[in-house]
């Protein structure tokens, strides 16, 4: 079974989606701009990727201004709760199976679990 933490707008969550159901897999999509992940799921998700906190935020994003995101002192829970609070924060797409955990980006990406 496969999970795709999704959004629509997003053309590399597209790609990957389709992908995977050119596989064949018709996977558990989960829109988390509507249902934000909570931290422990965060932090499953993180240690399934194998990357800190640091490595899933989305740079770009102006929560990720506004709120000084950059600072080296955050650690990983404190950015964890700001992905919590705003979502868009959140790398995209995450496609889960099993243990294993990768990014999106590139789409090609998720072949490893397929």
């Amino acid at each position: 079974m496969l999970t795709i933490y999704h959004n629509p707008r997003c053309s590399k969550s597209r790609d990957t989606l389709a992908l995977i159901e050119a596989a064949g897999i018709e996977p558990e999509v989960v829109l988390y701009l509507e249902t934000p992940p909570d931290a422990k799921t965060l932090q499953t998700l993180l240690s399934k990727l194998g990357i800190g906190a640091r490595d899933l935020l989305r740079k770009g994003e102006d929560a990720y201004k506004e709120n000084n995101l950059k600072n080296p002192e955050l650690t990983d829970a404190q950015l964890i709760d700001f992905m919590v609070q705003h979502p868009k924060l959140i790398e995209r797409p995450i496609v889960v199976k099993g243990d294993s955990a990768v990014l999106g980006r590139p789409p090609e990406n998720v072949k490893a679990l397929l």
